[in-house]
């Protein structure tokens, strides 16, 4: 075994040899016939194109389908990258529309502030809403209207919708809003249509309860609550809610207003009430003349010379 192996690299070896030369002499030769400039080697060039080129279309083929493999990927890359782009684009059309929304709504809650029908002798500011201070122990808001704007404590707050709370702190650049929600809060309503009034006191819940009303037989869910007016802190006639029934069967109003979504709010301008003054003065004169009764003075002059004749 060890003499026949010998005996290939012997011979082996030489064969190779002689398939080198022949190989380099056969490339010379292509090398020598490619270069001479001659009209009859170009005659025999074209030739052997025309005889061995179209019998070598079988090893083009992979070459042909590497090129085409190359074209689509560079083509798919092409396509990733273009569909990336239009990713990018899409993130921010979403955003734009996300700002036209947010815009639209702002829109749409101005249009309802300018819907509202209020008192036409009222006037109103509206501000926007800085930040809800909602919590299970105090129910308010802050708006970015304040001393600078005339605001003055205890002046209403509305929607586009219904009241929603009173002025209960004034800086110079921003007040604070207690909402109707508030455990704090006490307005006097009066229920439609059968004129009932009663006191709407918060509980901290999206449902303020009904208290102190005269005769709970005239009132049924579904009545319409509105401001009455008295004591001069909210304007009459301002939308409040509608009465609904609880399940402990006490009356609750579910406010109009939607306390959801504050974003803008109508601070109403109260009119001036009359100041009063001590029991004897007459309401909403100011510094009225003393008019003197002829009868007083004239008893206390008779009453003076009795006394003086009994002396």
């Amino acid at each position: 075994m060890a003499r026949n192996r010998h005996r290939d690299q012997y011979y082996g070896r030489p064969l190779k040899r002689v398939l080198s030369g022949v190989l380099v002499l056969f490339l010379l030769a292509i090398f020598v016939i490619w270069r001479v400039d001659n009209p009859r080697m170009e005659q025999v060039r074209m030739t052997l194109i025309d005889k061995l080129v179209p019998s070598f279309d079988w090893a083009l083929v992979p070459v042909a389908n590497l090129a085409r493999m190359v074209a689509d990927f560079q083509s798919y890359t092409n396509i990733y990258q273009q569909n990336q782009e239009l990713r990018r684009e899409l993130q921010r059309l979403k955003g734009w529309r996300e700002a036209a929304l947010q815009l639209e709504q702002k829109n749409a809650k101005l249009l309802d502030l300018n819907k509202v029908r209020i008192d036409p002798k009222l006037t109103y500011i509206t501000g926007v809403v800085l930040t809800d201070s909602g919590s299970p122990y105090r129910q308010s808001a802050l708006i970015n209207v304040g001393a600078r704007d005339g605001i003055l404590d205890g002046w209403a707050t509305m929607d586009g919708l219904g009241l929603v709370g009173r002025i209960s702190g004034v800086a110079q650049n921003s007040a604070r809003v207690i909402l109707l929600t508030d455990s704090n809060s006490r307005i006097p309503v009066t229920i439609q249509p059968s004129g009932q009034r009663a006191i709407l006191a918060g509980t901290n819940s999206a449902f303020p309860v009904i208290e102190f009303l005269e005769d709970t037989e005239a009132v049924h869910p579904g009545d319409r609550v509105v401001s009455s007016g008295d004591g001069g802190v909210f304007p009459p006639g301002v939308l409040v809610g509608q009465v609904v029934l609880g399940r402990n069967g006490r009356l609750l109003v579910q406010l109009a207003a939607d306390y959801q979504r504050l974003e803008f709010l109508q601070v109403l301008r109260a009119p001036k009430a009359a100041r009063i003054g001590v029991s004897d003065e007459l309401v909403g004169v100011d510094d009225a003349p003393a008019v003197a009764v002829e009868g007083d003075v004239t008893g206390d002059a008779t009453g003076s010379g009795i006394g003086e004749g009994d002396g």
